[in-house]
């Protein structure tokens, strides 16, 4: 009997241990749990971190190595304090000028009393703010510095889908961070500014952006600014692919008015828009479902003194294509009130052209709630 309870116990154990053998070898991969949460549009700073390794499929054909070393010399950190000495939030800037003038968003500096600025070379200088801009997320900051190294603006609009840019800037108060990607796509709006008359025709990449990162630059391969990055869009509050930045058409007007006159000089046509529709290319007998439609018009606007009606679809601004309606009112946002453009339009199946349309400011008659 002994021996059979011993044979028994035995057999137990051996089977035991092959089990955990066999579950130490050959354990399952666990799967991957969905999210049904909805998407979650977080600032750039605001972002905790969850993002996998990535791997290239191929080389990118550019020199990062050289263009990395000239941006990061041109990217700071920003920590931004209250009054009483708190840091209220911590960005990124970009310098744009020898003499010590810094771009970075409106959202970096907005609660802020005091911001210092850390160079790469690391050391530190206290900036003053020159102004700001809600509506497109934008702001000025100013260091009594000289020979400053700034980087050169690039032209957004030549911008094209699939072509490989940079990211540079500040995550977690860490030095210059780089990391690459794609443009994925151009001039959307993802509904995160608030102000009126807001513009959102931001540049889509899949370059990594982090806490930290806001008010960066993103670089073509030549180094070139094409936009400050700004915002990502999130199921988890972290990186998953989707980073926005404004373009740098748009940054430089804004940067210039800012600097000349303390705010921005915002022109507008006085129109309603909609985007196209399935039923318009019909009804209007459109090539394409692409333009922005004119819902109304104000009277005494730069549209109405144009000859624009209700009905027109506005395919072009200077010969740069309106496909969408953030298309459009990020051309119009390039001018400045008294400047004048072109602009090409569907009537009832034809098309035409104005030229030398005068475009008013936003304090100017008939301007209230219109593009």
């Amino acid at each position: 009997m002994r021996q059979v309870l011993m044979n028994i116990g035995i057999a137990v154990f051996s089977s035991v241990f092959s089990f955990f053998l066999f579950a130490w070898y050959y354990h399952p991969t666990p799967a991957l749990t969905e999210t049904t949460s909805p998407a979650r549009l977080v600032n750039a700073e605001e972002a905790p971190v969850n993002m996998p390794p990535r791997h290239w499929a191929t080389s990118p054909d550019a020199d990062f190595v050289t263009t990395s070393k000239k941006v990061t010399a041109a990217v700071v950190n920003i920590n931004t304090l209250s009054a009483s000495g708190y840091r209220v939030s911590a960005g990124s800037g970009v310098i744009i000028s020898s003499d010590g003038y810094l771009i970075t968003n409106h959202h970096v500096v907005e609660d802020g009393s005091t911001y210092e600025i850390t160079f790469s070379d690391k050391h530190k200088m206290e900036a003053t703010l020159v102004g700001t801009d809600p509506t497109t997320d934008l702001a000025l900051l100013k260091v009594p510095a000289r020979d400053l190294r700034p980087l050169e603006y690039g032209n957004s609009d030549e911008v094209e889908v699939g072509q490989w840019v940079l990211a540079v800037g500040n995550p977690f108060n860490l030095s210059s961070t780089v990391t690459a990607g794609i443009v994925s796509a151009k001039a959307r709006n993802i509904n995160i500014l608030r102000s009126s008359y807001s513009i959102e025709s931001f540049l889509q990449t899949d370059a990594v952006v982090n806490p930290g990162n806001s008010g960066g630059a993103l670089v073509n391969e030549q180094g070139e600014l094409i936009g400050i990055n700004t915002a990502i869009i999130s199921e988890s509050g972290g990186y998953e692919g989707y980073s926005f930045a404004i373009p740098s058409n748009l940054v430089r007007k804004v940067i210039r008015d800012i600097r000349e006159f303390g705010s921005v000089q915002r022109a507008i046509l006085g129109v309603g828009i909609a985007d196209v529709t399935d039923e318009m290319v019909v009804e209007h007998s459109l090539p394409a479902i692409s333009g922005v439609y004119i819902s109304n018009v104000s009277r005494g606007s730069s549209a109405a003194e144009a000859g624009l009606r209700q009905g027109d679809i506005i395919i072009s601004i200077n010969g740069v294509k309106t496909n969408s309606v953030p298309e459009l009112q990020e051309q119009v946002a390039l001018f400045r009130p008294g400047e004048r453009i072109s602009l090409e339009f569907f009537r009832e199946g034809q098309r035409f052209r104005r030229d030398n349309v005068v475009l008013k400011g936003l304090n100017e008659p008939a301007s209230s709630g219109q593009r």
